[in-house]
């Protein structure tokens, strides 16, 4: 499987940015797809998450200004941001983790996109 992230970019505050996240390879199987973000000299964070059903989860920050939903038929989850901050900057990836199945909880990893909120 492998996962191409973009739609980032440079935005100035209270702006909003849709990142998308595509799928290929093996992708009839369960999983649950996810965003994360790393602020630059700071951990990864996870934003929020989605699975074949549609049932979301955010981390308890990201719930307002966040959203993530998928279209399974185009093996795409989004990330819709809105109200952007200068401390939202950071590069965002995209997670795939497999549910059930012989390689349940093989996790895959997309390359990154860079978003950079200007104050």
């Amino acid at each position: 499987v492998q996962l191409q992230a973009s739609g980032g970019g440079l935005v100035q505050a209270g702006g909003s940015l849709r990142l998308s996240c595509t799928a290929s390879g093996n992708t009839f199987r369960e999983n649950a797809l996810s965003w994360y973000r790393q602020p630059t000299g700071k951990r990864r964070e996870l934003i929020a998450r989605i699975k074949d059903d549609g049932a979301t989860e955010y981390a308890r920050s990201m719930r307002v200004r966040f959203t993530i939903y998928r279209e399974n038929g185009q093996n795409t989850v989004y990330l819709q941001m809105s109200d952007l901050r200068p401390e939202d900057t950071g590069v965002y990836l995209c997670h795939d983790v497999q549910l059930g199945g012989k390689d349940d909880g093989t996790e895959y990893w997309g390359g990154g996109t860079l978003v950079t909120v200007s104050s």
